[in-house]
């Protein structure tokens, strides 16, 4: 169970999901180091948490400023209790117009900077025997769509690491929970936060290009409540087995549920087939 003073560490806190999350934890009444790339973006949730909260200016993808920011945190509280890496942010275009030095700094933030981030709490959750990694990762991590390809990439490894990374650390009292959103009502679609593949090809209008315009037409509209899914992060934490992987928002599941059954569908058409590529007994010589 968590302690009623665990200290929280969140990146991403400017806006969306990261701000309500701070505010959440420093409501229930925990300690938290609030980063962002500007540290006058969180200056107000710092005022509201008093000596509870910290403000850590951090870039998640210069690894000395990771570790600085570690270091300030656990210098101020002592320890860090609750590791969540939420800072990130989506790509919009074909796997075709994606371009080089755009998709890489995509995977920077989304992928390699929580890897970072990871490594640099994990001594002393080790030393300690206890603490939690919260990764937020995305729907999209488990269901893809046409024109955000890259997007599920990262999200997808996101998944992978996190479903690993929990079987690795579970023995030393370690917990790991990735969350996957749905749409929720953030500037996660806003240009903030939204990248576009700077070129644009005609033969994708019918796929790439609708999604595009879906994507961005739905700002402001998606149904999910960051303040909901805040508290539901923290129950999740608080929780006597929180679970590896959480959904929120009620479109997550069931889109995840349609791609489950799809799948099933599908493999059990060709199970034969599937099958039919192992050894035989007589091969085998049994």
């Amino acid at each position: 169970m968590l302690a009623q003073d665990a200290v929280w560490f969140i990146t991403g806190c400017s806006r969306g999901l990261g701000r309500a999350l701070t505010e959440a934890a420093l409501a229930a009444g925990y300690r938290v180091a609030a980063t962002a790339r500007r540290a006058a973006d969180v200056a107000d949730l710092v005022a509201s948490g008093g000596e509870r909260a910290l403000a850590l200016e951090l870039d998640v993808t210069d690894k000395a400023r990771v570790a600085a920011a570690v270091a300030a945190a656990t210098a101020r509280f002592g320890r860090i209790d609750v590791l969540v890496n939420n800072a990130g942010y989506g790509y919009l275009g074909a796997i075709e117009e994606g371009e080089d030095e755009g998709v890489r700094a995509l995977f920077d933030t989304d992928l390699f900077a929580p890897v970072e981030l990871i490594k640099a709490v994990l001594p002393q959750m080790r030393a300690r025997r206890s603490g939690h990694i919260v990764n937020v990762s995305s729907i999209g991590g488990l269901v893809t769509y046409p024109g955000v390809g890259y997007y599920n990439m990262v999200k997808a490894g996101v998944e992978a690491l996190s479903d690993a990374l929990a079987k690795e650390v579970a023995p030393l009292g370690i917990g790991v929970t990735v969350v996957a959103p749905g749409a929720f009502r953030t500037d996660f679609r806003g240009p903030e936060s939204l990248k576009l593949a700077p070129s644009e090809i005609a033969d994708y209008a019918e796929t790439v290009g609708r999604a595009r315009a879906g994507t961005q037409a739905g700002h402001g509209r998606q149904q999910g409540d960051p303040a909901k899914g805040a508290r539901a992060i923290i129950a999740a934490v608080e929780s006597e087995r929180p679970p590896v992987h959480l959904l929120i928002g009620g479109d997550a599941l069931d889109q995840l549920r349609a791609k489950l059954d799809d799948m099933r569908r599908e493999t059990d058409a060709w199970e034969n087939v599937t099958r039919g590529t192992d050894f035989a007994d007589s091969d085998r010589g049994s």
